[in-house]
């Protein structure tokens, strides 16, 4: 057995023994070792050989549970295991969880191993994980914690250019603030297959930049691969409402109500931006009529915004939207 061999049991053993010779116990104690040092290849090496050695026991540990310590050492024994698509979901999940760490300068996180096998589509989920709780990673700390996700992402969107996996890998691109990297991405895609995808979120980044009129030709672009898409009819009908033209606003939405008449959401739109445009009465009443039933409570308060401003509204109907609204 080599030096660095017998000093791996050594501490192995010096943790179970800390850990009252409890398997579980010794796989929690790693992980926070993981944790508080994630590109430290020592506690790694300690957790393969707890693995090898108890993996009957410890299965239940790493996988009943959803504890961020639990999804830690999930993400490495996959890898151990040669799962390479549920190791990216998990630490992706934990990037998610606490972006402040960079849990990605794992040492397997670049490995050819784990590069080399995992798909493109399990990538591109992971990638989207990382958003989860909204937090911010527009930032310089951010983009240099996260950077072994940027290389993995070109590592796999060049060996795999699934267009739709890019389209969400270039999702995460973006919120970073990495908008050029995100367009190319998805013109890495369009050579590959044009999807409405790929022109929604390439309308998403135009946006983000602040270029609307660029937005609104991807939006068309995504509707002319998709023409009965309600929801994109709704995204124009938004982005031109975002530019203060209720004339267009009103018309997209109404074009998206030819394809899908109940849909709640879009009724709500379509008589916001009319009770905006023309002053509408009749529009305001209905959408406070449909406001109790609106799945958004912010987007249902920005639409009463829209359609309280519009001319000539009686003054007791709008204190009666506002009594609507749910934000």
């Amino acid at each position: 057995m080599s030096n660095r061999a017998v000093a791996g049991s050594l501490g192995l053993v010096r943790v179970l023994a800390h850990c009252g010779g409890d398997p579980a116990a010794a796989l929690h104690h790693l992980a926070g070792a993981v944790a508080a040092a994630p590109e430290d290849p020592g506690p790694y090496a300690l957790l393969a050989e707890l693995w090898r050695d108890r993996t009957p026991e410890l299965t239940g540990a790493v996988e009943g549970s959803t504890s961020l310590r639990a999804v830690l050492a999930l993400s490495y024994v996959s890898f151990l295991d040669g799962d390479m698509d549920r190791a990216a979901l998990a630490i992706g999940s934990v990037t998610g969880a606490r972006p402040d760490v960079a849990w990605a300068r794992a040492p397997w996180f670049g490995d050819e191993r784990f590069l080399g096998a995992v798909s493109a589509d399990a990538l591109a989920e992971a990638a989207l994980r990382t958003m989860d709780r909204g937090h911010d990673l527009d930032s310089d700390a951010m983009r240099e914690r996260l950077r072994p996700w940027f290389e993995a992402i070109e590592a796999v969107s060049a060996r795999q250019p699934s267009p739709e996996a890019l389209a969400r890998m270039a999702m995460m691109l973006r919120a970073c603030g990495l908008t050029d990297a995100s367009f190319a991405l998805c013109d890495r895609a369009d050579a590959v297959q044009r999807t409405m995808m790929v022109e929604v979120v390439r309308a998403g980044t135009w946006r983000r930049v602040g270029d609307a009129r660029q937005a609104a030709a991807a939006f068309e672009r995504a509707l002319a691969l998709d023409p009965g898409n309600w929801s994109l009819h709704l995204d124009l009908a938004d982005l031109h409402a975002e530019q203060g033209d209720f004339a267009a606003a009103a018309r997209w939405a109404g074009e998206g109500l030819t394809h899908e008449p109940a849909e709640i959401t879009l009724r709500a739109a379509a008589a916001a931006y009319r009770a905006r445009l023309s002053g509408s009465a009749a529009d305001l009443r209905q959408l406070v009529e449909l406001a109790p039933d609106m799945p958004n409570p912010a987007y249902l308060d920005l639409l009463l915004d829209h359609a309280c401003a519009g001319p000539g509204l009686p003054p007791e109907l709008i204190s009666e939207a506002g009594r609507a609204r749910r934000g």
